[in-house]
């Protein structure tokens, strides 16, 4: 693509290099253009990311990206934070009163890092977590070895049943009195259903467990009364402001008032210090656009699109696990189409279809490998694709894994991808 095609691709998602970036780093600003022009001749369905809101883009821009502002409201270590207070005092009460929630704290920098936190306020090193196994679509701070919960933490893992791919509530009670863990983890990041949260309250009860509700892929759904909350019912829950929310990039943590004072100190100082205060204006941004009938309008298409996507997948030969979605999210077995979740990955990608590879509950083949793929409408609803385009990208993928010919089926393909791609690009 050359610079001049590259700066057209660009425009027509929105965005155009500053005049001061390309006077000051025109190398980084050919890189950004190339990202820019990337998107939009491509289809995002990569679950976890999103197109952020314009007045996101600029609140993270702000005057407050300059601002040093560690603590909290009123308890600063710097002066000049007055402005910066209203700021996350602002987005504080937007979070509570979106979710209902006793409190909020905005400032983890990630939902992975709010997932640090809400250990440090209920956990001590060497505790037992039950938790969803990775091989069964939880996070890697859910138990990985090579992240610092694995490292921690005694992580016991349930799992999906083998003929649905639902969660067997029957299994966590089961390992939840034979462990006895200080704490529950429901949720996940591949799990296409909702979450039964007052099943998950009612087994940490009969154990005296801490309910921790792992909600980052789920956050924008919950927000528009598309998913249930799990506020009502878990201790704390681990949120994500990207992902659905189209804010920035970032973690949110909502809890009851007798854990306010401990998922705080968990946040500043014990796993952070000051926090980003562009980003938490963006936060603010966000979940006051969460709660407009535009955001559930979208949400609303996000999920129908997701189920549509299924659907046509499933009619052209791959199976979707549990049968369909409830969420945004589709996660797929491609093994009956004759290829690993690796290779369809790379022929999508090759094509303009930007989604992911998975490893599937009780899947045979290696883990580097795969049988499953796992695609999100987030992206693709918020630049208004409906249910008959997210249908036709359901069958243009099925057509490019079963094709006999890859160089012509994925060149057909890619045209049609592009077609889709610009006339979505501008939302």
């Amino acid at each position: 693509m050359t610079v001049t095609n590259a700066s057209q691709a660009a425009q027509a998602v929105g965005w155009e290099a500053p005049e001061a970036l390309l006077r000051a780093d025109p190398e980084l600003a050919d890189l950004l253009t190339g990202e820019a022009a990337r998107r939009g001749e491509s289809l995002q369905l990569l679950a976890g990311e999103n197109v952020t809101s314009a007045a996101v883009l600029a609140a993270l821009g702000g005057p407050l990206i300059d601002k040093y502002a560690e603590g909290y409201p009123g308890r600063r270590h710097h002066t000049g934070c007055s402005l910066a207070d209203a700021a996350e005092l602002l987005a504080v009460d937007r979070a509570e009163r979106l979710f209902a929630a006793d409190h909020a704290n905005v400032q983890p920098r990630s939902a992975t890092s709010a997932m640090l936190a809400a250990y440090a306020a209920l956990l001590k090193p060497g505790d037992v977590v039950l938790a969803m196994s990775l091989e069964h679509g939880g996070h890697l701070s859910c138990g990985s070895r090579a992240n610092f919960s694995g490292r921690w933490f005694d992580f016991i893992g349930y799992g999906v049943h083998e003929q649905d791919n639902l969660i067997d509530l029957d299994q966590v009670r089961e390992l939840a009195k034979l462990h006895r863990p200080k704490a529950i983890i429901a949720g996940g990041i591949s799990y296409p259903r909702h979450i039964d949260w007052a099943g998950f309250r009612k087994i940490a009860d009969e154990v005296d467990a801490y309910l921790i509700a792992s909600a980052a892929q789920v956050t924008g759904l919950v927000a528009a009364g598309a998913a249930p909350s799990p506020v009502p019912y878990a201790d704390v829950t681990v949120a994500a402001t990207h992902k659905l929310l189209r804010g920035p990039r970032g973690g949110l943590l909502l809890c009851t008032a007798e854990l306010a004072d401990r998922v705080d100190r968990a946040v500043f100082p014990f796993t952070q210090g000051g926090a980003a205060m562009n980003e938490v204006a963006g936060k603010a941004v966000a979940l006051a656009q969460a709660g407009t009938p535009e955001f559930g309008a979208y949400i609303r298409r996000a999920v129908d699109g997701a189920r549509s996507l299924a659907a046509a997948m499933e009619r052209g030969g791959a199976r979707p696990l549990t049968g369909g979605t409830d969420t945004h999210l589709v996660t797929v077995d491609v093994s009956p189409l004759g290829v690993t979740g690796v290779e369809a990955e790379r022929r999508c990608a090759a094509a303009g279809l930007m989604l992911g590879k998975c490893a599937l509950p009780y899947d045979p083949a290696p883990a580097a490998e795969t049988s499953g793929i796992r695609l999100g409408t987030g992206a693709v609803a918020a630049q208004g694709m409906g249910e008959s385009e997210l249908t036709e990208v359901g069958e243009l993928v099925t057509s490019l894994l079963s094709g006999g010919a890859e160089s012509q089926v994925g060149a057909r393909i890619g045209a049609r991808v592009r077609e889709l791609a610009r006339a979505f690009a501008g939302g």
